[in-house]
């Protein structure tokens, strides 16, 4: 815990300045410093559970990278990666972007991803074209890219940070839903229900599921790194697919995993822009303050959300439910990507309640199950009103990033 004084709160491209009241906490995160230059060489080196020489006899490889909406430094992995490749005698290779469902990026989108190593043979993944290779046991069809499945390796690279379904991004999360096909895709995502499937834990069905559909396909190594706040790799890890995974998530946890005790309000900020174009975005930092908050205790969610709801389906889900019960009582029987986040908003408010302080319309913000604030003073005497005036108080100031775990 860090006590300031005043606080600047990312909101847009801008800030917000928030007084703490005396006895009001604040979370911090505490990141770790950029790791020396040859982070990723050593980790290649020093690989987990596997190392590439295994692979010695290969042919061909496809490598895995992450698309534009993901901060993965793909320019920074791929030529260690390449290099290391070529030395075993491994030249039929090509990069395979894990769309899942996404749209395609542009031709400048690729380009700022590769960067110089933009002449690399590479494809963008279409979940049109893939080929079914069974089961996991949890019903979800394995069905991925027809160019990864007829490689006889396969390397996915990416970065490791929190997720609010799958517990963390990267590892086996390059298959499944990376390369993998539309069904695939909805059938995994719909674990998402369980309770279990949660941010920052490894044990989400989510995961599990993935793991399993990457064992199914044939994941033979990882490449990921974990970042700092100012997307500088902090550790790079490298080998098995669970293994590595797992050492970065605990770099993950040891810079952003916070014990606190549960407080009657929580200010939680979704950091400025990029993080708060939109709603959709911007609930990330709701749900990683929402532990941090008593039951029955205000949120107060800060995010400018200049372009809005973010997704059609949230949109539509949050615009159709008569009621917040309603909403979640349809997430319970009918699952659609983009509904869940509506479903998810109305679970916290019926839980906790919730102010936005957005650019919003008073009436969009109600649609979405929050009181709606234009200034944080006014959120705050909201909060104050329904939580009395000696309510504790706690600030996340970058809850985009920081996982708040009720003691």
């Amino acid at each position: 815990m860090v006590d300031e004084r005043c606080l600047n709160l990312g909101f847009g491209q801008g800030f917000l300045q928030l007084m703490l009241e005396e006895g009001a906490e604040v979370v911090a995160e505490q990141e770790l410093a950029a790791a020396p230059g040859g982070e990723i060489e050593r980790s290649l080196e020093c690989s987990m559970g596997c190392s590439l020489d295994d692979f010695s006899g290969c042919r061909s490889a496809t490598i895995l990278a992450s698309d534009i909406t993901r901060p993965a430094p793909s320019h920074l992995l791929l030529p260690p990666l390449i290099r290391r490749l070529k030395a075993l005698d491994i030249t039929n290779f090509k990069v395979v972007f894990g769309l899942g469902t996404h749209r395609r990026m542009t031709d400048d989108e690729v380009r700022r991803l590769l960067q110089g190593s933009i002449k690399l043979p590479h494809m963008q993944h279409d979940p049109g074209r893939c080929v079914h290779l069974g089961e996991t046991s949890r019903g979800t069809p394995v069905e991925i890219n027809e160019t990864v499945a007829s490689s006889d390796l396969i390397i996915a690279t990416g970065n490791i940070e929190y997720h609010y379904y799958a517990g963390y991004s990267g590892g086996a999360k390059a298959v499944l839903p990376g390369v993998s096909s539309e069904r695939s895709v909805i059938r995994n995502h719909e674990l998402m229900r369980d309770p279990l499937s949660a941010t920052g834990r490894l044990e989400s069905p989510v995961r599990q599921d993935m793991e399993e559909a990457a064992e199914i396909a044939g994941l033979d190594f990882i490449l990921n790194v974990v970042l700092n706040g100012r997307n500088e790799i902090v550790q790079a890890v490298a080998g098995d697919y669970i293994q590595a995974h797992r050492s970065g998530a605990a770099t993950v946890d040891r810079m952003y995993r916070r014990r606190v005790m549960p407080a009657e309000i929580v200010v939680t900020c979704a950091g400025g822009r990029p993080k708060d174009l939109n709603l959709f975005q911007a609930q990330k930092a709701l749900d990683n303050a929402k532990n941090a908050a008593l039951p029955g205790g205000s949120i107060i969610l800060v995010a400018e959300c200049c372009e809005g709801l973010g997704h059609p389906v949230f949109e539509r889900w949050a615009c159709e439910a008569g009621s917040a019960e309603q909403c979640w009582e349809r997430f319970g029987r009918e699952y659609e990507f983009g509904g869940h986040k509506a479903a998810f908003l109305a679970k916290e408010s019926l839980e906790h309640h919730l102010i936005l302080v957005s650019a919003l319309p008073s009436e969009r913000a109600e649609m979405c199950f929050f009181s709606p604030a234009k200034t944080l003073p006014e959120a705050l005497q909201l909060a104050r009103v329904q939580q009395g005036k000696g309510a504790r108080m706690l600030v996340m100031p970058h809850g985009n990033l920081t996982l708040a775990v009720a003691e």
